[in-house]
């Protein structure tokens, strides 16, 4: 048998089990993340020699290069009648290790992620700015897909993805979809936000605004008449305006408010969650949308505000993560333990939490 084969295996027993992630580490057991927790196997420790034939078996020649320039890489590897998988191959301490995340082959709508209904209307905007945030693992590349599928289905358009690697692979319906895939078709995020400009696109997904680079030009592409998605890893609504901000120059800051005040359209902060019943997770969500007080809060470097803003503008659609975690914890989703991990506040939490 390959090692090809062997590699492929260890993902079906991925899928099977229903987990997220597959860790492969020298001298270690291969390790499955199972509704957010580590489950080591009781499967023999991989020899270095192992984990090396895995994951060159399932590179092209250009990604083999690549790798052993950068000591990392990203990847997207496919195993027929199973599932895709985002593959993050490293060094540790001298030896090769590997991530692998499942993407399943259907896309998810929005209904099925169970994302909150203003999210079409977001996606409906004919320009402007749209971030999705979070931490790592929280979601929000699904979100996205969901996003583009949605608007592949009602809208009449060219979307341009760009990701690291492509995750989730589209079929033309209403709209014209074409991904481009940093370090195969474009050298940067940034670089392929420029070209977009110049590729008639209607709506822009950018997997990951990384640097002061990428965040200006999906601003600048906002700025122009384009809607953008982008994401970040941040934890709510004003962490993720600021962020934004602060990448700049001090003398740059004022500017951006201004442009970000502007373009943006709405924040969604999410993090999932392990249910009650434990049979997988659910995902909490914060909705920041720019009215107009929330505007004037980013123009004027108010963004400490922006919490009593979402607080007070529920009839909009907004809504703050503590509030979406208390709604899950009245449904009996979640338990109120599990809530408490993901509130920046646990006490004053546990006090909203005695009003239900």
């Amino acid at each position: 048998m390959t090692k090809s084969r062997h590699i492929d295996i260890l993902l079906r027993m991925l899928v099977i089990k229903g987990a997220s992630d597959l860790h492969v580490q020298v001298d270690t057991p291969p390790i499955f993340r199972v509704h957010g927790l580590l489950s080591f196997s009781d499967l023999e420790p991989v020899s270095d020699e192992d984990i090396e034939s895995y994951v060159y078996s399932i590179m092209n020649a250009e990604q083999k290069r690549r790798f052993e320039e950068f000591q990392h890489i990203d990847l997207s590897y496919a195993v027929p009648g199973v599932s895709r998988f985002r593959v993050n191959v490293y060094r540790q301490r001298g030896n090769i290790g590997t991530a692998m995340r499942v993407i399943p082959f259907e896309t998810p709508t929005i209904e099925q992620w169970g994302l909150p209904p203003v999210i079409r209307d977001l996606a409906s905007k004919p320009h402007g700015l749209v971030v999705v945030t979070g931490p790592a693992g929280s979601g929000k590349s699904t979100t996205l897909a969901a996003v583009v599928d949605y608007i592949n289905n009602a809208r009449k358009g060219h979307v341009i993805t760009i990701e690291e690697p492509i995750e989730f692979l589209y079929q033309n319906k209403s709209c014209l979809i074409n991904q481009r895939e940093v370090g195969l078709d474009t050298d940067s995020f940034s670089s392929a936000l420029r070209d977009a400009l110049r590729e008639d696109p209607d709506v822009i997904m950018v997997g990951e605004m990384r640097d002061l680079d990428t965040i200006s030009n999906a601003i600048t592409a906002a700025e122009t008449g384009h809607l953008v998605f982008a994401t970040l890893h941040t934890n709510s609504a004003a962490q993720t305006v600021d962020r934004m901000i602060d990448v700049f120059p001090p003398h740059q800051q004022s500017q951006i408010r201004a442009q970000l005040a502007a373009t943006l359209q709405g924040v969604v902060a999410q993090q999932l969650v392990r249910k009650k019943d434990g049979t997988g997770r659910v995902a909490a969500f914060e909705i920041m949308l720019a009215n107009p007080a929330i505007r004037n809060l980013i123009k004027d470097s108010k963004t400490n505000q922006i919490e009593t803003v979402i607080q007070t503008s529920a009839q909009e659609g907004m809504k703050l993560l503590r509030d979406s975690l208390k709604d899950l914890c009245r449904q009996n989703v979640i338990t109120e333990e599990e809530a408490l991990t993901k509130v920046s506040d646990p006490r004053a939490f546990k006090e909203m939490l005695k009003t239900l």
